[in-house]
């Protein structure tokens, strides 16, 4: 990973590499920030510039033997931890080494990518990952090895806040005083879930969510998008570059959601109890993940149909089919029952990353929207 390859974020770039230049590289980091913000990106873009062979003035040169490996993932003294979880036909206690393969095939693909759609691809998604005791045993038994190739043993710990407080205990001596020339780079979307006292050991690396001009440039160039088309994407996603090529691809009407919000919307307006309880059941027969992404759709749609209600057509970004089906729904969401409208899916939203139950989450949210959609104005 190149810091070319990064969207945004000049600032920090110019931070880490003055870390570099200037021989001041800390052992442990913390590279804070939400989701789709690039944290993870730079980390990776950090990692393969300390370990460079001859790096250029804003970048690693990308030629030289541990690039080359670094670029792949597969450098000897690069390691990485994660949460995991058991999967089917997985081992019993599992831990990063054995979805190695898996976290390559995600990260090279793209390194902007939600918790959920990690979880998905390796087959979790109705299970909440952790990084356990024996992920830390691991990573212990790792560093008592020299390093192989590098001058530096890098160590990239993905979601640091989903270890438990006995592997956070185990790693904390390590954390704190690492074998010499052992950096750890911690990557976290919430710093208050992980445990005070690993906290205190790293510095901060503080990623702001991506500037607006930034993220329409990168779709722009990545996906071939006109001037209007990415900043409308980047004005919807908010800083999320997960988000908004999430967008790009999809067209925002993936997967079916579409059909399947026009059908929520069509039932509850005919009050058809029985229909809807089918189609709760069917979403809650999903995975979490699919859920989420409904669920974050059906919330666009609801925000579109209230800007076309207000006359403010040009900061939403619907497609064909959506626009029309707007121009209908709209007189519905005013702004009260959006309000109302938004808060409940967003509340599902919530409870379904939570892990609660998808039936009882989506019976609920259908038998509020007949509520909602048929209130008087």
């Amino acid at each position: 990973m190149f810091f070319s390859e990064v969207v945004g974020q000049e600032q920090i770039k110019k931070h880490l590499l003055a870390t570099v230049k200037e021989g001041r590289i800390p052992h442990a980091q913390l590279f804070l920030g939400q989701e789709g913000s690039g944290n993870l990106a730079l980390a990776l873009a950090y990692a393969q510039l300390v370990a460079c062979e001859n790096p250029g003035e804003n970048d690693s040169c990308g030629i030289c033997h541990s690039c080359k490996k670094y670029q792949k993932l597969i450098h000897p003294d690069l390691h990485f931890a994660f949460p995991v979880n058991t999967s089917k036909d997985g081992e019993k206690d599992p831990v990063s080494d054995h979805f190695i393969a898996k976290w390559r095939e995600l990260v090279l693909k793209s390194p902007y990518f939600s918790e959920g759609k990690w979880y998905e691809h390796i087959g979790i998604e109705n299970k909440q990952g952790n990084i356990s005791k024996n992920e830390a045993s691991e990573i212990i038994k790792k560093l008592r090895l020299k390093s192989f190739e590098s001058e530096y043993k890098v160590v990239i710990i993905w979601l640091p806040e989903r270890m438990n407080e006995v592997s956070a205990n185990k790693l904390l001596k390590l954390v704190e005083e690492p074998p010499e020339k052992t950096i750890f780079l911690l990557v976290s979307e919430n710093s208050e879930r992980i445990i005070k006292t690993i906290l205190s050991r790293t510095q901060l690396v503080n990623v702001p969510l991506i500037e607006r001009s930034d993220l329409a440039s990168a779709l722009a160039l990545k996906f071939g998008l006109d001037a209007q088309q990415a900043g409308s994407i980047a004005r919807i996603s908010n800083g999320n570059y997960t988000l908004a090529q999430q967008l790009a691809v999809e067209g925002v009407q993936s997967e079916g959601w579409f059909d399947a919000f026009q059908q929520l919307m069509r039932l509850s307006y005919k009050k058809d109890v029985l229909s809807l309880m089918e189609w709760a059941e069917e979403m809650a027969g999903l995975g979490r993940e699919r859920q989420k992404s409904f669920l974050e759709y059906a919330q666009k749609l609801t925000r579109d149909s209230l800007m076309v209600n207000m006359g403010a057509k040009d900061v939403s970004f619907p497609g064909k089919n959506e626009e029309a089906f707007i121009q209908n729904f709209a007189p519905f969401i005013y702004d009260t029952v959006a309000a109302s409208l938004y808060r409940e899916l967003n509340l599902a939203y919530l409870q379904i990353g939570q892990n609660g139950n998808g039936k009882i989450i989506f019976t609920d949210l259908v038998l509020k929207a007949v509520k909602l959609i048929n209130a008087k104005k």
